[in-house]
């Protein structure tokens, strides 16, 4: 696999582009903007929507035109992290080095700052696409979908409740609706807007998506055992205090860096298909994102 860094011109072009994104139409909801945009522009990776740059790229296409798709995707994103702070469910109080949402506008302003991330994703990927409104439409679908009862939502629903079936499978089906649908969504979407929607043309991105979604989540669970508060930007320990079920729990710290390594592995398979498909297309910023997601630090 590749090995060109981290694609940072795709991440200042969303970077640039969030940063121009304004919520509020009116004085007396100022504030919830202000809450909303604290969290949003709190810096990071941005490894979703950058890979769905990548993913553009890959096929062809300039990554400008899925900027709509990929600020939603983010947008999503930091909701999530809002809601996943809450006393209700992480009870966390810093998030990327900074205090969390709730902790610096009070619980009820993060909750509504979160849902307003929601809607704003879709009125903007609905309003500011650029293809043809049945693509658009296709690529709303599975946006929603990734993020919903069968995806995102009902993964955490599973995490909370404690649902998912024991053993290796249970925890990766756990995973793969948790983080790994809304990871999978910032390929899938680009496929979407690009008019490819049939089983076969999708089939090696999809599957690099999941498998990178896993990847991403067995890296996040050693990094809560391993990492410090200062490389995180977010309480360490926090799966272990909450008792969650983790690859660290189940597998052991070493027996989670060999699937994590299995998975990197798979990845890059995954990749060599999609480039014998496609007539070797231009996969380097999605293999520079997935040997950052194997070896990140925080």
């Amino acid at each position: 696999m590749a090995d060109g860094g981290y694609p940072e011109r795709l991440r200042a072009l969303v970077d640039a582009y969030l940063e121009q994104l304004r919520f509020s139409r009116e004085g007396a909801t100022a504030g919830l903007e202000e809450a909303m945009r604290y969290s949003l522009l709190a810096g990071g990776k941005r490894v979703r929507p950058v890979l769905a740059l990548a993913t553009a790229e890959a096929l062809g296409t300039e990554p400008e035109s899925v900027l709509p798709l990929a600020a939603a995707i983010e947008l999503i994103h930091t909701y999530s992290l809002i809601h996943d702070d809450l006393p209700a469910m992480d009870d966390d109080a810093l998030r990327r080095g900074r205090p969390t949402c709730h902790v610096a506008f009070g619980e009820d302003v993060a909750i509504l700052a979160g849902d307003g991330l929601y809607a704003e994703a879709f009125a903007h990927l609905l309003t500011r696409s650029t293809q043809p409104p049945e693509l658009v439409l296709a690529a709303a679908v599975e946006l929603a979908d990734a993020t919903g009862v069968g995806g995102m939502v009902g993964g955490q629903y599973v995490d909370v409740s404690g649902g998912a079936p024991a053993g290796a499978d249970g925890l990766r089906r756990l995973h793969e609706l948790k983080t790994g649908r809304l990871i999978g969504a910032s390929v899938l979407g680009v496929l979407m807007l690009s008019g490819i929607r049939t089983g076969d043309d999708q089939e090696p991105l999809r599957q690099y998506a999941a498998e990178l979604g896993v990847l991403f989540q067995i890296v996040d669970d050693i990094l809560d055992v391993t990492g410090t508060d200062e490389a995180l930007g977010k309480p360490q320990g926090s799966d272990e205090r909450h008792g969650k079920r983790t690859y660290v729990s189940e597998f052991g710290l070493d027996g989670a860096r060999r699937l994590a390594q299995e998975a990197h592995e798979a990845c890059a398979t995954l990749l060599d298909r999609a480039a014998d498909r496609w007539g070797q297309p231009p996969l380097g910023a999605l293999s520079s994102i997935t040997d950052y997601v194997y070896t990140r630090s925080s």
